[in-house]
């Protein structure tokens, strides 16, 4: 379905994600701008009335993440771990070609 090397086809074999579960529908955007989050979203992330959640313009392509402080500090920690870990770490050196 996917090409071998296509983000999606790498997300479901490598990190078992199901895309097709990825998608709760779509929303409008109303006068002021607002949307409704779906509720199949909010129980699954959690989300409850009054809750803060960042909203950003992804990086590379034309859209926008949602996310709560929370799952942002959790993303950040693990970023952090990882850089100390590879600061620790000898450096790769790729194999010479024959």
């Amino acid at each position: 379905m996917y090409e071998k090397y296509d983000f999606v086809y790498f997300c479901e074999v490598n990190m078992g994600i199901n895309f097709d579960e990825c998608f709760y529908g779509s929303v409008t955007v109303g006068e002021r701008g607002q949307i409704v989050i779906p509720a199949e979203a909010r129980e699954e992330l959690g989300i409850k009335p009054g809750d803060k959640l960042l909203v950003m313009r992804d990086p590379v392509h034309p859209g926008l993440m949602v996310c709560s402080f929370g799952v942002m500090n959790e993303f950040l920690e693990e970023i952090k771990l990882r850089i100390m870990k590879a600061e620790q770490s000898e450096p790769y050196e790729a194999p010479e070609e024959k």
